[in-house]
C-alpha cells in the first residue's frame, strides 16, 4: 500500500516529477561523462609511470620540498633545486627488501646534462639506472634498436622520439656504437663525459617529459651531476697533464707554447682519456650514492598500506616513501587538480539544481495540502508523511540516475563510433593512444548514481519539514 501510494502520487504529479527527474538526470550525465574522461586519463597516466618510470613506491630523502624523480614538485624553485643523495642507502635497502609484497626493486641516480650527438645538442634528463634490476622492474620500456644497458657497463640509451628528432636535424639516424658526449656545469665545475650509445628504446605510453629521458650508467650520471666526485678520476686526469700538475694548464709553459718536457696537452689527449675512462667500469659502479629506490609491488598489495608500514621503519634514517603520483611530478598531480576543479564545477551546478528541485517540491507539497492533512487526520504520523515523500523522490531519483547513466553510456559509444584521432602527442599519451576511445567505467557509473540519489535526498529535506508542519484542521480548511 505504501509503495502503491508513492507511485500514485508520482503519476498524479507527473509534470513536477518529470522536471525534477530531468534536472537530476542532466547533472548525473555531466558528472558521468566528465569523470569518465578524467578517470580514463588518470588510469593511463598511472599505468605509464608505474610500468615505465616510478614503480608503485619511491623512496627518497626526507625534506620540506616534495620531489619527483628529476627535481622539485614546486615549479618556482625547481630550476634551483638539487636532488639530495639518499642517506644510508644500504641499510634502507635491507629494510625494504625485508618487506612483504615486493615484486621487484632497483635504485636510480637522477640528473640532467646536455647531450651532443651527430652535431645536434639537446638537454637531457639523466636516469642513472642500476641496469641489473632496472629493466625487469619496468615492462613498459620497449627496445627498438641495439640492446639494453648491462650491469657494470658504461653507456647510454636514448628514446626513439629523440633519435627521430636528431635524424631530422642531422640527416643521419643514430645507431648503436655511436659516441654520446654529455656536458654539465655547476658549483663543482664543468663536467664532460663520453659514452657509447648501446640502444634505442621507447615507452609504451610516454608521459609528459619521458621522451627526454636518457637511461645511462649510474657512475656517469654521478660524475656529470657532482653526486660523487671520484678521487681516482681526478688523479687520472691530472696524470695525463704535462708534469702531472693541474696548475700547469695555466702555467707559463702552457702560455708560451703549451709544452712542458716531451708531453703536450691537447683536446685530442682529453678526448682519448674520455674514451678510455669507460674501461674497468664494473668496479666503479659497485656501491656509490643513489637518489632513489624504486619499488614495484605484487598485484593486490595496497601501496598506501605498504608506504604507511615502511615509513615507520625508515623514518630514523631520514628517508621517506612516497607514491607514484608524487614521484612522477606535476603531470599526474595536475590530473588530480583537473578532476577536483571539474567536480567543484559539478558541485556548483548541483547546488543550483538542488535549489530548483526544492522550489518544485515545495510547490508540489502546497498543492497536496488537503491530501497530507487528510492523512494526518486519519492518524498518519509525521514519520509516515516523511517516509512517503522521501520514497516518492527516491523513485524519481532512481529513474533519473538510470537515465543519466544510460545517456552517458550512449554518448560514449557515439564518440567511439566517430573514430576520432588525436594529433597532439601530449593529449594522445594522456588518453593512451592517438585514437580517442572512452570506456564505460563501473566505478564512475556507481558514483554518478549515488550522486543522483544524494541530490534527491538533499532537495527533499526542507519540503518534507514543510509538509509535516501542516495541521489537519488547516489542511481541511484550505482544501
Amino acid at each position: 500500500m505504501f509503495i502503491f501510494l508513492a507511485f500514485r502520487n508520482i503519476t498524479k504529479n507527473a509534470k513536477d516529477s518529470l522536471i525534477v527527474a530531468a534536472l537530476i538526470a542532466v547533472i548525473t550525465f555531466l558528472f558521468f561523462i566528465g569523470n569518465s574522461v578524467i578517470t580514463r586519463a588518470d588510469h593511463s597516466i598511472r599505468r605509464a609511470y608505474i610500468e615505465s618510470l616510478t614503480g608503485d613506491v619511491v623512496i627518497e630523502k626526507s625534506g620540506d620540498v616534495t620531489m619527483n624523480l628529476f627535481g622539485a614538485n614546486t615549479p618556482v624553485i625547481d630550476s634551483f633545486f638539487t636532488i639530495p643523495v639518499l642517506p644510508a642507502h644500504g641499510a634502507v635497502m635491507e629494510i625494504v627488501r625485508g618487506e612483504p609484497g615486493i615484486e621487484n626493486i632497483s635504485s636510480q641516480v637522477s640528473g640532467s646534462a646536455f647531450l651532443d650527438l651527430l652535431d645536434v645538442r639537446e638537454p637531457a634528463l639523466l636516469c642513472g639506472a642500476e641496469a641489473g634490476s632496472y629493466f625487469s622492474l619496468f615492462p613498459g620500456i620497449v627496445l627498438e634498436e641495439g640492446r639494453f644497458l648491462e650491469a657494470g657497463e658504461y653507456g647510454a640509451m636514448i628514446t626513439g622520439e629523440r633519435a627521430r628528432r636528431i635524424e631530422e636535424q642531422s640527416g643521419q639516424r643514430p645507431s648503436a656504437g655511436m659516441p654520446l658526449l654529455f656536458t654539465s656545469g655547476g658549483e663543482m665545475g664543468f663536467k664532460i663525459r663520453e659514452v657509447p650509445l648501446v640502444g634505442i628504446f621507447r615507452y609504451q605510453n610516454p608521459g609528459q617529459f619521458m621522451n627526454e629521458i636518457v637511461i645511462i650508467d649510474p657512475q656517469t650520471a654521478r660524475v656529470l651531476n657532482s653526486i660523487q666526485v671520484a678521487g681516482g678520476m681526478a688523479e687520472d686526469i691530472v696524470s695525463i697533464l704535462p708534469g702531472g700538475d693541474f696548475d700547469d694548464i695555466f702555467g707559463v709553459a702552457a702560455a708560451e707554447g703549451g709544452e712542458t718536457g716531451d708531453v703536450e696537452f691537447s683536446a685530442d689527449m682529453l678526448q682519448t682519456f674520455l674514451r678510455e675512462s669507460k674501461d674497468g667500469a664494473g668496479e666503479a659502479q659497485i656501491g656509490g650514492d643513489w637518489n632513489f629506490i624504486l619499488v614495484r609491488l605484487k598485484k593486490g598489495v595496497s601501496p598506501s598500506a605498504f608506504i604507511a608500514s615502511l615509513n615507520k621503519k625508515i623514518e630514523p634514517y631520514g628517508v621517506t616513501a612516497v607514491n607514484w603520483r608524487t614521484a612522477s611530478g606535476t603531470s599526474s598531480i595536475l590530473s588530480l587538480l583537473v578532476q577536483a576543479l571539474f567536480n567543484a564545477g559539478i558541485f556548483l551546478v548541483s547546488v543550483v539544481g538542488v535549489v530548483a528541485v526544492i522550489n518544485i517540491l515545495l510547490i508540489s507539497v502546497f498543492r497536496r495540502v488537503r491530501e497530507i492533512g487528510t492523512l494526518r487526520a486519519i492518524g498518519a504520523s509525521d514519520r509516515y508523511i516523511r517516509s512517503l515523500i522521501y520514497c516518492e523522490n527516491i523513485f524519481v531519483a532512481l529513474g533519473a540516475g538510470i537515465a543519466g547513466i544510460a545517456g552517458g553510456a550512449l554518448f560514449l559509444r557515439w564518440i567511439n563510433s566517430l573514430d576520432l584521432h588525436i594529433t597532439n602527442d601530449l593529449v594522445a599519451s594522456v588518453l593512451d593512444g592517438s585514437a580517442l576511445r572512452l570506456e564505460f567505467l563501473p566505478g564512475v557509473a556507481a558514483g554518478s548514481f549515488a550522486l543522483a540519489v544524494a541530490l534527491a535526498m538533499a532537495a527533499t529535506v526542507y519540503p518534507v519539514e514543510a509538509a509535516v508542519r501542516i495541521e489537519p484542521v488547516v489542511a481541511v480548511q484550505r482544501g
